[in-house]
């Protein structure tokens, strides 16, 4: 098999101490490393701050974000025999036509010292309840969520629910409000996720106006984050994967302005690996890009044929995971491990609140 297939060809030794369990200072004093390609030859790696991601984008280049919106998605509550339970949402509440007032649905994991049985009702707090209403063979349950018709669904959900901090942020005291600012890009207005596109999370609001300033430009996708971007990959042979879906809107605004920038020499810059994910997935039919809204399943390993991305910021991904496949088939596999190699030994800060890398002419061909 070609390493560059083999589950075990992305494993790589993290000291703990690099997992960042809280977000930097600010927002763009997060280290940046920077790998980029000339001329068809990979340069020295660059050790830079985030806020210096402005020295490389050029006039007529395109900055595509995720604008999807983490919202409180684990709920805490009790059983109607007092237990208590944990429902987290997998998905923002869905209110169906044919559904009174006040009611919405959507698919639940539960965690109880013993499973609710369909029909039984769990209190969430004055505003909000939830009733199961089927169990699901893969552990997951449906549920129906009663809330407060004279108040709005969101704002039912933020005064009882918590951001869904990712599983490998270990903290005694859980989420705080720090959290609710800062595990939230400063452009997130839809909605819907469960985990943060966090390379946005190191962009200000001074930054993005800076390099709008230079002559770049801004288009938004959403992409809702779901929660099997934390799940593992079990496949020795990583195309035998299968990879979790997400429901993606790409505007006709944004599909004009990445097809402005292509015909002026311009670059596309994805922003996270959702937005690699949006735009590959919008343009695989014909190889140019289409405005949509459906599920998105694209699964990016090497090989893939990227048609809209030149360049990508992300942040350092788990070792094994769908994540690394994709960022390594944008700029091979052998130059993402030598990268996470010199980020540890620099000590940059892995995972979601952690530092970023930049990768340049990733596209060119190599000499």
């Amino acid at each position: 098999m070609n390493d560059d297939l083999h589950l075990l060809s992305y494993s790589y030794d993290l000291p703990e101490e690099l997992i960042a369990q809280h977000p930097a200072d600010s927002r763009d004093n997060s280290k940046l490393l920077v790998l980029r390609q000339e001329q068809g030859k990979y340069q020295d790696l660059e050790h830079k701050k985030f806020a210096n991601i402005a020295d490389y984008i050029n006039n007529g280049d395109l900055l595509v974000v995720n604008n999807t919106k983490v919202f409180p998605a684990r709920l805490t509550g009790k059983k109607e025999t007092g237990g208590r339970v944990e429902v987290f949402l997998l998905e923002y509440p869905e209110k169906k036509e044919n559904m009174p007032p006040g009611c919405a649905r959507a698919t639940a994991l539960i965690k109880a010292s013993k499973r609710p049985r369909p029909g039984s009702r769990i209190y969430i707090n004055a505003q909000l309840s939830c009733i199961i209403e089927e169990l699901m063979d893969d552990g997951k349950v449906l549920v129906i969520i009663h809330f407060n018709k004279n108040i709005s669904l969101q704002k039912c959900l933020d005064s009882a629910g918590q951001v869904p901090l990712p599983p490998y942020i270990h903290r005694k005291q859980g989420t705080t409000k720090e959290d609710v600012n800062r595990y939230q890009t400063v452009y997130a207005r839809q909605p819907g996720a469960v985990a943060a596109p966090t390379a946005g999370l190191h962009f200000t609001p001074e930054l993005l106006e800076k390099i709008i300033n230079k002559g770049a430009a801004l288009a938004e996708v959403t992409l809702h984050v779901g929660y099997g971007t934390f799940a593992p990959v079990r496949q020795d042979d990583i195309t035998r994967h299968e990879i979790h879906r997400e429901f993606l809107t790409i505007p006709e605004e944004t599909v004009e302005k990445v097809q402005q920038t292509k015909e002026r020499g311009g670059k596309i810059w994805a922003i996270g690996t959702t937005s690699v994910r949006a735009l590959e997935f919008g343009a695989k039919e014909t190889g140019q890009l289409k405005s949509t809204r459906e599920w998105c399943d694209l699964y990016i390993y090497p090989g893939f044929e990227f048609r809209v991305v030149d360049n990508l910021i992300t942040n350092f991904h788990l070792p094994q995971s769908s994540l690394m496949f994709l960022v390594s088939a944008l700029c091979g596999r052998k130059n993402l491990l030598n990268s996470y190699h010199a980020a540890i030994k620099e000590g940059y800060r892995f995972f979601s609140y952690g530092d970023a890398m930049a990768i340049i002419g990733a596209r060119q061909k190599q000499r």
